[in-house]
């Protein structure tokens, strides 16, 4: 008997998943698939950043003029880990005020089995709009966006809740807005959107997972139904930090992680979640 036989049914996806195409990733969806079998994974849903028009943010995603390069290496990757590692089309599509009809329209012509929303404050796009020099102000404005981003109704999860803290580290403080966080999060509540709890926080200015504790006790509260994600953007952070992830969810809580599936939300005990990784 092989030591693989005594390995539990994979149950999860990596979530969050990124490409050469974005300009700030290495390694092709292949080697991300190998990386998501040796860790037990079920499969990969591969999240490259949208493209946007007029180059908007151009230096950090995928040009329109190869979007369907984008969609071609994921066939590939596909079509060599058949009956290995299910490999999924997703995308990682952004929110900024006045792009909302150029996205929907980009969702809704292709068959995603996976959107993420994100609001990337760190964008120079982002911060030449809304940056005034008060970061009390640049937070609270993020997270109106979040709630616009769900409201959208375009957007399965809404990613790394609370990434805007590392714009401005030294200045913040969850207790200073938490009262606008939680209007946001009464809104994405009201909207059916997941939320993601996202493991590359750890290695940001402020070292924890993105959202922290705090936010993610008040999603709990709410019943926001919560994904991890590694934001893999080298192969061997496909599914980094997801049992310590698992455990922070469940110390809050939670009782099931998910995940999305030809736009459809899976549910999975933690219990059963942890137990199948290796």
């Amino acid at each position: 008997m092989t030591q693989d036989s005594f390995m539990p049914d994979p149950l999860l996806y990596e979530t969050h998943m990124h490409t050469p195409l974005c300009k700030h990733a290495t390694g092709e969806p292949e080697e991300y698939a190998q990386v998501a079998l040796n860790r037990n994974l079920r499969g990969i849903t591969v999240t490259c950043h949208n493209p946007m028009p007029d180059r908007w943010s151009a230096g950090v995603r995928m040009g329109l003029d190869e979007f369907d390069e984008y969609k071609r290496i994921i066939e590939r990757a596909r079509d060599a880990w058949k009956g290995r590692i299910d490999v999924r089309l997703g995308i990682e599509a952004d929110y900024f005020p006045g792009h909302e009809a150029f996205v929907r329209r980009q969702i809704a012509a292709t068959p995603f089995s996976y959107v993420i929303g994100s609001v990337h404050p760190q964008t120079k796009e982002y911060r030449r709009t809304f940056w005034d020099g008060d970061p009390i102000r640049f937070f609270k404005g993020y997270y109106q966006h979040l709630a616009e981003a769900a409201e959208l109704g375009v957007f399965d999860c809404i990613s790394h809740p609370d990434i805007v803290k590392n714009t401005a580290p030294s200045k913040w403080d969850v207790g200073v807005i938490l009262e606008d966080i939680c209007r946001c999060l009464d809104r994405i509540a009201k909207t059916g959107c997941a939320m993601e709890l996202n493991t590359s926080g750890v290695n940001k200015d402020i070292p924890e997972m993105n959202p922290g504790v705090t936010i993610l006790k008040e999603i709990h509260l709410r019943g926001i139904p919560m994904v991890v994600g590694a934001d893999a953007h080298v192969p061997q952070r496909v599914g980094d930090g997801f049992v310590t992830a698992l455990d922070i969810l469940e110390g809050v809580g939670f009782t099931h992680v998910h995940y999305f599936l030809d736009r459809k939300r899976v549910a999975v005990e933690i219990a059963a979640a942890r137990a199948s990784l290796s």
